[in-house]
């Protein structure tokens, strides 16, 4: 029921009208609860489309909640709450396996593990006649993940032919997953808009400017048509609207936008990054007061605190960006301001100060304790590098750690 109030909320305001929305819930359809997307035009639902494949391995148990919509190319009237009507006008509406057909184009949905499965919903759509995909996803990271997902994605579009929108989940679950983001638009397999794979922004916006009369040309050949020609129907939920720009005539016509090399990181980039962004999101949630490491000196104690580092250098980055973005040094509003405000508060600012991380180093001594957990065993060496580093980083050296003239004998 909490969906749908926020679903009525997005519904009734006029900044969601003139679009085409897409928005995911949670839906009971006769006593069956599917993971849903919701496509709605200027305060009207058009369809509900359930998700059809759950992703049910790995660390994914999406039927511990979820059903998946088991008939194919098939709608049902669905019974909308009461504040919902009030709002729409709708009594029903139509939910299943099916597609938004508007005045210029046709759109379908595909959710997440649909894209991986071997006879993906795009394919069929794409034969008959869907020309734009919209996939929203929750992908964890993993090392050289990403390569997989747009490779999987460029492949479809390269071979079918279409506008492909993919957005990806950002953050972590508050346990072991972070969501790595990289929203995607990809037109005939090439990408013309990405978005950043690990940020501390929560939202993030991608625009491209797309002909589809390119998707068109590209999907004239004849093995395609001929398969087109014989692929079932899906079921067609119409809409006068048009996604299409209503510019006159004599207006200047925009130019597509151009593909663009794709950007991954590096391997080191993702393992210094992916976590860094992780603990960010797991401290400022659990509004914990920073991170306390005992260092050894060796590879694993040194990592954990040279990826804190890390999160430190992202939070300055953002703070910077916060910063030159309207040049002033207490903003409020705009993309990092939750960073910032985060920043305040666990470098223990009040929230209306000034005071902005623009130092990783200087934030670090902030948020970052360490001391030195030495045994019989431990070196002189050792304890130089724990130290050299927990400096090198800008942490707050504990008093163990300042005692290097006197080797431990018991952890400290």
């Amino acid at each position: 029921m909490h969906s749908w109030q926020v679903l009525g909320q997005i519904l009734a305001s006029p900044e969601t009208h003139g679009i085409l929305l897409d928005v995911g819930m949670p839906v009971k359809h006769k006593g069956v609860l599917y993971n849903c997307r919701i496509l709605a035009q200027d305060g009207k639902i058009l369809l509900i489309r359930p998700k059809l494949a759950l992703a049910n391995d790995g660390n994914y148990r999406e039927l511990r909640y979820f059903s998946p919509w088991l008939k194919s190319r098939e709608v049902e009237d669905h019974v909308l709450p009461r504040s919902i009507k009030a709002i729409t006008g709708q009594a029903t509406v139509p939910i299943g396996d099916a597609v938004v057909a508007t005045a210029d184009t046709v759109v379908g949905v595909e959710m997440c593990e649909e894209l991986w499965t071997p006879q993906s919903p795009h394919i069929r759509m794409g034969l008959d006649g869907v020309e734009i995909f919209t996939n929203s996803s929750g992908s964890h990271h993993e090392l050289r993940k990403l390569d997989k997902r747009i490779n999987v994605m460029r492949d479809a579009m390269t071979k079918l032919g279409g506008i492909y929108l993919y957005a990806n989940q950002r953050g972590c679950d508050g346990d072991r997953l972070y969501y790595d983001g990289c929203a995607l638009i990809i037109v005939n397999g090439d990408v013309v808009a990405q978005g950043s794979q690990f940020s501390l922004t929560e939202v993030e916006v991608l625009t491209a400017t797309i002909d589809l009369e390119t998707v068109r040309a590209h999907r004239a050949w004849s093995s395609r048509s001929i398969q087109a020609a014989g692929a079932a129907a899906y079921p067609r939920i119409r809409t006068e609207f048009e996604l299409g720009s209503h510019a006159p005539v004599d207006f200047v016509e925009l130019e597509p936008t151009p593909g663009r090399p794709v950007r991954y990181h590096r391997p080191e980039e993702e393992i210094a990054l992916g976590p860094a962004c992780w603990m960010w999101d797991y401290l400022r949630r659990s509004r914990a007061a920073g991170f306390f490491v005992p260092l050894s000196g060796g590879i694993d104690s040194c990592a954990t605190a040279t990826i804190v580092y890390s999160m430190c250098r992202l939070v300055s980055d953002a703070a910077q960006a916060g910063s030159a973005f309207d040049g002033a040094r207490d903003r409020a509003d705009g993309p990092d301001a939750a960073v910032i405000a985060d920043a305040r508060r666990l470098a223990g600012e009040a929230p209306d100060s000034n005071y902005l991380p623009l130092d990783p180093r200087e934030f670090c001594g902030r948020i970052f304790h360490t001391c030195y957990m030495g045994t019989e065993n431990s070196s002189v060496e050792t304890r130089k590098r724990a130290k050299d580093l927990a400096v090198a980083i800008g942490a707050c050296v504990g008093a163990a750690g300042e005692r290097a003239d006197r080797p431990a004998t018991t952890p400290t």
